[in-house]
């Protein structure tokens, strides 16, 4: 059951009441529940897989990167994803808290709540040492490491695993991957879609058959490595760094400043002019980048994907959405990823380096030939 201090009832009959104040954090120890009789035992339990579990969700005022954390919730599970307890707290994102709509969370609720620093240690308490699981983990994790990088620290997690990809590597008969169908596959009552404690329960009852499944497949997890943000554009497009506080952007006429609903996704597609010079081929082991190569991302990188972006096009690169054999190099810090690119990198033969590399060789980019000189 959920602590009922984080979960207003909800209305025979009638819709879930909006809370008109936020409650503290709450954390709860969980009995573990009995295993379902449907649920396969494998034999032997995969030795590679994590010791423990992290199952968070996270509401926010939008889906953008400058959008804010108003509500996160940990659900933390053993090696066999049993539950072991859960956490939940409000945050006050110190701006309009978008779409209320959705999560219920009104800036009245929210005018007491603490702020994401106020909450930091003690949520990297219940990430630290565990897998972060979430639904689209990628979105999850990157604003937690956004919120943790402007208040000057760090989250405890090296790996993620999304349940959205756990789902299609083990094939479920799913309509589509939402987290409503997903629960209903495997019979988990949403008792309040978006209200993070519960969208976290959910997620947490339907990753343990998930991944009781892939154990008796002996199927390899596909845990992505996560990095901490180190730069990132702040809200007024400026690059910023941990302590340094970020710009407002104006507010955007004819939409509410924030709500970030309006975008059409966490990294939405961004048209850059032609690159004016033609591609040269692909990186040498030890040569220089050269204006015109081909340039992709993959994976999480301490930068900002933006800004690398604009980087490599301010120095006469051509940064490619996808890798192909025309692909000069690939930069990704997890060269060994499952992700698309990684894998097309290493069928074809693309050129992989790392963040660190790419950032030393972008301050030497050699002149296109025949243009300069």
């Amino acid at each position: 059951m959920l602590d009922n201090r984080t979960e207003p009832p909800t209305a025979p009959g009638g819709p879930t009441p909006t809370p008109t104040t936020a409650p503290a954090a709450v954390r709860a120890a969980i009995p573990a529940p009995a295993p379902p009789p449907w649920l396969p035992a494998p034999a032997s339990w995969p030795a590679g897989y994590p010791e423990g579990y992290a199952v968070v969700d996270v509401e926010t005022t939008g889906l953008s990167r400058n959008d804010r954390i108003v509500s996160a919730a940990v659900y933390r599970l053993d090696a066999y994803g049993t539950v072991q307890d859960h956490w939940y707290s409000p945050v006050n994102p110190q701006r309009d808290p978008g779409p209320v709509w959705i999560h219920g969370l009104t800036a009245a609720a929210l005018a007491k709540a603490p702020l994401f620093a106020e909450i930091a240690d003690a949520l990297a308490e219940q990430l630290a040492g565990r897998v972060l699981v979430a639904h689209n983990a990628v979105f999850d994790w990157s604003m937690l490491a956004r919120e943790f990088a402007r208040a000057q620290t760090t989250a405890p997690v090296e790996h993620r695993l999304c349940t959205i990809v756990l789902a299609k590597e083990l094939g479920l008969p799913l309509a589509n991957h939402k987290l409503e169908t997903l629960a209903a596959h495997y019979g988990v009552e949403q008792r309040r879609a978006h209200h993070a404690l519960d969208d976290a329960r959910v997620l947490a009852e339907t990753f343990r058959p998930s991944l009781h499944l892939a154990a008796a497949a002996d199927l390899p997890l596909p845990l992505h490595a996560c990095r901490p943000l180190t730069e990132w554009k702040d809200a007024a497009g400026a690059p910023a760094r941990p302590g340094q506080e970020e710009r407002t952007a104006a507010p955007r006429a004819g939409r509410l400043y924030g709500s970030g609903y309006g975008n059409s996704g966490w990294r939405p597609a961004r048209k850059r002019p032609a690159c004016p010079y033609p591609n040269p081929g692909r990186l040498a082991p030890d040569g220089p980048l050269v204006q015109g190569m081909r340039v992709a991302f993959s994976g999480d990188t301490g930068i900002d994907r933006e800004l690398l972006e604009d980087r490599a096009t301010d120095a006469g690169l051509h940064v490619a959405s996808s890798v192909s054999r025309l692909t000069s190099l690939l930069v990704t810090n997890d060269p060994d990823s499952p992700t698309t690119k990684a894998v097309r990198a290493r069928q074809v033969g693309t050129p992989i380096i790392d963040e660190a590399r790419f950032a030393e060789l972008l301050k030497a980019v050699r002149p296109a030939d025949g243009v300069h000189g």
